[in-house]
């Protein structure tokens, strides 16, 4: 199975990339722990958002494929929420 990302999901990653990269400009400043701590936060923040995404997107297309292959697909949810669970 070949899985797609879109656009929108790579920009948010790039953001990501970005918020990582002004993390570390932070911490090269010397600025305070609650600044960088902070800012790390909203990294962490964006991070879920984009795996929540991806889970959602390709539970879709696992859910569409298992059920034309007349499988179960409470296998599928449950491998999905396992992800999600990981992922924290």
């Amino acid at each position: 199975m070949e899985y797609n990302y879109n656009d929108d999901l790579k920009r948010r990653l790039r953001r990501i990339e970005g918020q990582v990269r002004g993390v570390l400009r932070l911490m090269d400043e010397g600025k305070s722990c609650k600044e960088v701590v902070s800012q790390l936060s909203a990294v962490r923040n964006a991070s879920d958002r984009a795996i929540a995404q991806i889970v959602a997107e390709n539970l879709q297309q696992c859910i569409l494929e298992e059920q034309s292959a007349g499988g179960d697909t409470s296998k599928v949810v449950k491998e999905a929420i396992e992800l999600l669970v990981k992922s924290r």
